[in-house]
């Protein structure tokens, strides 16, 4: 039975990370509303949930791997001369912002919102509406090429908000993306782009730290199981939001944002 709520958990992960959801959120919701792994506590809480998050890198790394082969090699050997060398430095510039506000604000962050439900719910449902405007009222009329460096520093600004899970990393980068202009489909391959570095710093940080090797020591099944599981639901969640920006817009996550916030509202004014 723990092994099946595990499972899920993974696959919320994979799904939650690249749909402008929130996947932190959904993580905290599914495991303290609805119960579904309710026995991860405390520190193994966490570094399983980095865990899970270190499945959804794998899944980007493999994903655009070739995409960022030709970032690295155009952005060492030509600088900002070509659209890839261009497109890692500013990669590089939009992640100082959330990393600088990572390493000193998370963990505060953390133990003020994280078991704080209805401001997470709320957070969930106002994000929600606000991709949905920055989609719906701004032109597509940018592309990578177009991008400039204030563009990324922006976007990579806008990631700081997702420290507080609702507010969701995808959906905040998105929705600046948007703002700026860039079309649909590369405003999301910009925000996958930038989940990576963020991750990795995530989980190096983690492992630096020490408790979740021990922690994964302690119990491998279940760790490789998260991991498995939210690499391979990310991978076609990656291709199935590229595919459905093609010919459509945020409209959807809105509604389903509004709804799954309205739902948990209510299982915690009865429970």
């Amino acid at each position: 039975m723990r092994m099946l709520q595990v499972l899920i958990l993974g696959i919320i992960q994979g799904i939650a990370e690249f749909l402008p959801i929130s996947s932190s959120a959904h993580l905290i919701i599914f495991r303290e509303i609805f119960g579904i792994g309710s026995f991860i506590t405390g520190e193994f809480e966490m570094s399983f949930d980095i865990a899970l998050h270190f499945g959804t890198l794998l899944a980007i790394l493999v994903y655009f791997f070739k995409d960022f082969l030709k970032m690295i090699k155009d952005g060492f050997t030509k600088g900002i001369k070509t659209k890839d060398g261009k497109l890692l430095w500013y990669i590089v510039i939009a992640t100082i912002p959330a990393a600088i506000f990572g390493v000193l604000f998370e963990e505060k962050i953390d133990e003020l919102v994280r078991s704080n439900y209805v401001l997470i719910l709320v957070c969930l449902a106002i994000m929600g509406i606000i991709i949905y405007l920055c989609d719906k009222l701004n032109k597509q009329d940018k592309s990578f090429k177009d991008m400039k460096l204030k563009d990324a520093f922006i976007i990579g600004c806008s990631q700081v908000c997702a420290l507080i899970p609702g507010f969701s990393r995808s959906g905040t980068t998105i929705a600046a993306a948007r703002t700026l202009k860039l079309n649909r489909e590369d405003a999301a391959k910009f925000s996958f782009y930038l989940s990576a570095p963020v991750v990795a710093g995530a989980v190096f940080i983690k492992v630096l730290k020490g408790e979740m090797l021990s922690l994964i020591t302690y119990n491998p099944t279940m760790f490789t199981i998260g991991v498995v599981v939210s690499f391979l639901s990310g991978l076609l969640c990656i291709k199935f939001l590229l595919k459905y920006l093609k010919s459509h817009d945020y409209n959807i996550f809105m509604w389903y944002r509004l709804g799954i916030a309205l739902v948990c509202l209510i299982i915690l004014l009865f429970k």
